[in-house]
């Protein structure tokens, strides 16, 4: 059985690494450059539907309901593949085969074009389930390897890499789709764009072998006599559910966790879409737009990091919603590119220290076990099923309104759900929990 060492900073830089090699996909792949160029070869004029396998759809429909089915499959795979690992002891190998797909996927779409729709959303679905189902296995480490006081900080600075690392090569790729003929690439050719999923490919695959080389095996305990690997995860899941229902002040807080990333996830992968579709906007704008909000995550991935250590990490939860339904009011009447830039760099300042603080609360408020690999798989499953319900959920009302602007009212709801879930929370429960661990 091996041991790992909290506070190892040569296993911590490791484990950090993989959001620099990672979140290359997130930006280049789920936020800029591929909604953008899926957008372009999707749609003719004012015609927006495409042919899915012989299936009519509305190409933003569809793009938002692949990422529901990508996120769906990995949710039901995940407990079933963490089991294998802990059951093979190999739980770094299965986050690197992931690594692996996602990264060919990414390959993959060079090959993309308008007379290839089906293949284009097969190598999407593909690089989506890749990143996806690594972060099942990458997340698990965070309370292994960092002590609940450094948590907050090694989240935090995983983030800030990961928006640091997808802004280096989006400034690649920025330049490359900007001035194609410094690059011997004719000046009207969709090239430019393809090559930079190559990029992400080579980039995540590359990068990720240092994390690889650092991080251990996690492997905590002995095989179970008689546990059946086929099965053993989704019991370990329904035995973290009971223990979680048991807990009051866990249970809230996940509830309001689902609607809080439902609705964070949601405006990531979709606001490249809704500014290109509902705005009009071209790559010129809405490229350095996104650079921006990187920029901004990840001072704002620090900045609330430093903030909950002053007013604690549920006050600064609170905050951050707030933020997230202005941010969604305001959205559903901008109306030029000056409004969304705006706006973006609101979501910018909010999303690094929402998503850092989401992660590093739920693993501080854990009970004692050295089992974190299934409350973190709880986790992982219930983040993923947020994703499928917004994404899907914004599908259909697009598809019913006709208007993407209704969808993201509906996304404020959702953090009006969540934020009514934290309201519910005993007033120094977080504190408590961290202290005494929950009962």
């Amino acid at each position: 059985m091996q041991q790992i060492q909290q506070g190892d900073k040569r296993v911590i830089q490791g484990w950090v690494m993989y959001d620099w090699a990672n979140s290359v996909y997130q930006l280049t792949i789920g936020s800029a450059i591929f909604p953008i160029y899926y957008n372009t070869v999707t749609h003719s004029g004012d015609d927006f539907t495409v042919s899915f396998f012989g299936i009519k759809i509305i190409n933003t429909v569809l793009y938002s309901w692949a990422i529901a089915a990508a996120y769906f499959i990995v949710a039901l795979a995940s407990p079933l593949l963490s089991s294998i690992a802990d059951y093979t002891g190999r739980r770094r190998g299965f986050m690197r085969t992931f690594t692996w797909i996602g990264a060919t996927g990414c390959g993959m779409l060079f090959f993309f074009t308008k007379n290839n729709i089906e293949f284009g959303i097969i190598a999407f679905l593909l690089g989506t389930i890749g990143y996806a189902g690594s972060i099942v296995f990458y997340n698990s480490f965070l309370p292994v390897i960092a002590s609940p006081e450094e948590q907050d900080r090694i989240s935090a600075r995983g983030y800030s890499m990961g928006y640091l690392g997808c802004v280096v090569l989006l400034l690649f790729n920025l330049l490359m789709i900007m001035k194609p003929g410094f690059f011997g690439i004719p000046q009207n050719s969709d090239l430019a764009a393809r090559i930079s999923f190559i990029s992400v490919c080579l980039w995540w695959l590359g990068f990720s072998t240092f994390t690889f080389t650092r991080l251990p095996k996690y492997i905590f305990r002995k095989r179970k006599a008689h546990a059946n690997v086929l099965t053993n995860g989704y019991k370990e899941l329904r035995s973290v559910f009971n223990i979680i229902r048991k807990s009051y002040k866990l249970s809230i807080y996940l509830c309001a966790l689902f609607f809080i990333m439902t609705g964070i996830l949601t405006v990531m992968f979709m606001a490249a879409s809704f500014g290109v579709k509902e705005l009009g906007l071209n790559e010129e704008v809405l490229i350095p737009t996104i650079l921006v909000i990187q920029l901004l995550g990840m001072a704002g991935a620090w900045s609330f990091a430093r903030l909950s250590g002053r007013l604690g990490n549920l006050r600064t939860m609170i905050f951050l919603i707030i933020a997230w339904i202005l941010i969604c009011a305001g959205a559903f009447y901008i109306k030029d590119a000056a409004g969304f830039i705006i706006t973006a760099g609101f979501i910018g300042i909010v999303m690094g220290g929402s998503q850092s603080l989401a992660r590093s609360t739920y693993s501080k408020m854990l009970p004692e076990t050295t089992d974190h690999t299934s409350f973190f798989s709880f986790y992982d499953v219930m983040e993923k099923m947020a994703t499928v319900s917004g994404t899907f959920c914004f599908g259909i009302i697009e598809a019913i309104t006709g208007s993407m602007r209704y969808s993201v009212l509906a996304i404020g709801l959702v953090f009006i759900f969540g934020l009514a879930f934290l309201f519910l929370m005993p007033g120094k429960s977080l504190q408590t929990a961290i202290k005494h661990r929950v009962n």
